[in-house]
């Protein structure tokens, strides 16, 4: 959902104003220093609008990046790209030369032909040249609806003519400009026509219900310095705090490197809010004498992925690489292989980041299909556990002009990033768009995070915790020197959905000692893989972080185990939760009992619930590993009812467990059983859900 910014009528800005470079963000194998600097509205009352969709021809283009789209006649194709904002841009049309003598033209084409009662040309910079427009008809004939015999420069980017009286039929526009009238580059951004009268409104997409007043926080002196802050990196928990810090002398290979610092959150002395503590250079194997940044951490922050390679002479080279947290400190950066990875930019400028899954990159980098200076692309993760060759992310997000900062948030659908290509307020915009299906091609329209996040200048880097609470970005607008990092509360718009953080142990069921095994989770009604736990072999912690609104399921395996399973219903949950829960492994040994958490029944029924099966066919497979074992099968109900009917039902109940194995292979002498009716109860029977716990089977291992 969202709103437009609207600018409609006569539009007075500041003729002229050039978006400058954005600034040097984390850098690949070479220093870099930054550059000192509407469609239509939706809804009842909007103007129907039809913009350009197709070029049929062009007197010429001004040359850009050499397999981009910059400045081609296609720019001027479909809604501004610049507009309302003025200035020069490569994702509008710009004939080949400047103050040209000869008149320079392009003729686009619409989806269908319209009764058109108006025209609207956007010149996003220089605007006055336009000295003829026409209207083709369906049979070639022209129609001249303006003329302009003494053309000057004009402060309105909108040259509108309305056809009231007069409407022609047509699919066609021609416009013809002479550019030496008008001092300097000429460039159209984008043509469009309506059978309204009601002027086209040009403007920004907002995102909707913006607050009237957002408060950007500086995070002070003990994160900030008079050098330059970048490129933050929140930690999942919110906890802890990493960025890239330029143009400090502390840096390992001097001020004009950059090194990876970090700073924690404190919990504030004597009813004081909490705050940052003096930030503390992450020092080595990460930082080096060379460009050092972390683009992204893994949902424990146990895994830092960064920029470049570290190679085994000390150097570094373009690329990505990973290193891993320790009780004795960061491991030595191991390099992330993607197929055929390469980077075109003049500067070899190299941002990222990584899906909570770890099965995807987003990079920002220029390549031979790139529509721009840099694109934004995704890199999948492959059998082998390297990367796949990246792939733009498509036309929606990315534009003839800048794309940069990628950031995924943690429900691995909500993708922020800064750009110079959709309209906006400065010279690089947070914008936010949202993946709409399971594909990395298919996006929302991106939305501009409004003038009250976004300044005049470069703004980018916006990341976010799992809670979903703040986010922090890099600005220069209120800066201590050079860019600072600041922190703002999110407003529900620009929200990722929510998460749940679930954190535990893996204990053993006798010594609760941690046990290194592999955490999975699941959805419970679906055969599927939803995320690899981070695992802490240390500590034998684990973290997942899942979307909230649906049922799943955790289990953790070791060999030597049975594996366990455990439902986890988030299906009501609509915040960001926290939740703690330890698994219990029963090692697989001669006198363990096991209950079958997912082999439950309905109450006075003995029909296997769904679910049942994943946890029958593990017991299956356990007894195909060990050919020897043999296992009591006992069945148990809740107290409802007579005394003898339970006693037949938990009899029903572990001969149908008894049949499943059966029909799986397993030996009918292998099996033993035992019904217990309520005898046994696990839990009290004083409510359907604890009763529900109680109807239930487990198994013994008699022999192994």
């Amino acid at each position: 959902m969202r709103v437009w910014s609207i600018l409609s009528g006569l539009l007075i800005m500041m003729a002229g104003a050039v978006s400058p470079a954005q600034p040097a963000g984390p850098r690949s194998t070479e220093p870099q220093r930054r550059t000192n600097d509407q469609p239509g509205p939706q809804g009842q009352n909007a103007t129907q609008v039809l913009w350009a969709s197709r070029v049929v021809g062009f007197s010429s283009e001004k040359k850009g990046e050499t397999s981009g789209e910059q400045y081609r006649a296609s720019q001027a194709l479909g809604k501004p790209n610049k507009l309302p904002q003025l200035g020069e841009s490569p994702s509008a049309w710009a004939p080949k030369g400047a103050d040209g003598t000869a008149d320079e033209w392009i003729q686009v084409a619409f989806e269908k032909p319209s009764t058109i009662r108006q025209i609207v040309i956007g010149e996003n910079v220089n605007p006055g040249a336009v000295v003829q427009v026409l209207i083709i008809d369906s049979q070639k004939k022209e129609h001249q609806v303006y003329k302009n015999n003494n053309p000057a420069p004009r402060q309105d980017p909108l040259l509108r003519i309305m056809l009231k009286d007069s409407a022609v039929v047509g699919d066609q526009i021609k416009v013809v400009l002479n550019g030496s009238t008008v001092p300097g580059i000429n460039q159209i951004d984008a043509i469009g026509i309506s059978e309204d009268t009601k002027p086209i409104a040009v403007g920004i997409n907002v995102s909707k219900d913006i607050p009237k007043e957002i408060v950007k926080e500086n995070l002070g002196k003990t994160v900030n310095s008079p050098g330059q802050e970048v490129a933050p990196v929140i930690a999942p928990d919110g906890r802890t705090l990493y960025f890239t810090r330029n143009f400090n002398k502390a840096n390992m290979g001097g001020s004009d490197r950059q090194d990876v610092w970090f700073s924690t959150l404190e919990s504030g002395a004597s009813g004081n809010p909490p705050g940052w503590s003096e930030a503390v250079n992450i020092g080595a194997p990460i930082n080096n004498t060379g460009d050092n940044a972390i683009s992204g951490l893994s949902p424990d922050g146990r895994t830092a992925y960064l920029i470049n390679v570290y190679r085994p002479d000390g150097g570094l080279s373009f690329g990505i690489s990973r290193s891993t947290k320790t009780r004795q400190g960061w491991s030595q950066p191991v390099e992330c292989k993607i197929a055929n990875n390469y980077n075109l930019h003049e500067k070899n400028q190299l941002e990222f980041c990584v899906s909570p899954d770890g099965k995807a990159i987003i990079l920002a980098v220029q390549r031979k299909d790139t529509r721009g200076n840099r694109d934004l692309y995704v890199a999948l993760q492959q059998a082998d556990k390297n990367w796949s060759e990246p792939v733009s992310l498509g036309p929606v997000v990315n534009t003839a002009d800048f794309e940069s900062s990628p950031f995924l948030a943690v429900d691995g659908r909500t993708l922020y990033f800064t750009s110079a290509g959709h309209p906006g307020y400065g010279n690089g915009d947070i914008f936010v768009t949202r993946r709409l299906d399971d594909t990395w091609s298919n996006w929302s329209e991106p939305e501009n995070l409004g003038s009250g996040i976004n300044t005049p200048e470069w703004d980018g880097y916006f990341t976010i915790p799992a809670s979903g609470d703040f986010a922090y970005l890099s600005s220069r607008a209120g800066s201590l020197g050079e860019d600072d990092i600041f922190r703002l509360k999110l407003y529900p718009a620009i929200k990722p959905d929510p998460v749940a953080i679930i954190s535990g142990q893996v204990l053993d069921s006798k010594s609760r000692k941690p046990v290194a095994s592999e955490v999975i989770s699941g959805l419970a009604d679906e055969n599927k893989e939803t995320a690899k736990a981070d695992y802490d072999p240390e500590t034998g912690e684990y973290k997942l972080i899942l979307p909230t609104q649906k049922i799943y399921t955790i289990k953790a395996i070791k060999e030597g185990y049975f594996p366990t399973t455990e439902t986890l219903d988030l299906s009501k949950d609509k915040r960001f939760r926290d939740i703690k829960r330890n698994l219990i492994l029963v090692k697989i040994e001669a006198g363990q009992k096991i209950t079958m958490r997912e082999v439950l029944f309905e109450q006075s029924q003995f029909n296997l619930l769904p679910g049942a099966n994943s946890e029958l066919d593990r017991m299956a497979a356990m007894l195909t590993t060990y050919p020897a074992m043999e296992i009591l099968i006992e069945g148990h109900t809740d107290n409802q009812g007579d005394w003898e009917p339970n006693m037949k039902l938990s009899a029903d109940r572990v001969r149908v467990v008894k049949e499943y194995l059966i029909g799986k292979g397993i030996a009918e002498a292998r099996i033993q059983t035992k019904a217990w009716g309520p005898s046994k109860p696990i839990a009290s029977n004083e409510t359907e859900e604890k009763r529900k716990q109680n109807r239930r089977v487990e198994f013994t291992i008699l022999k192994l």
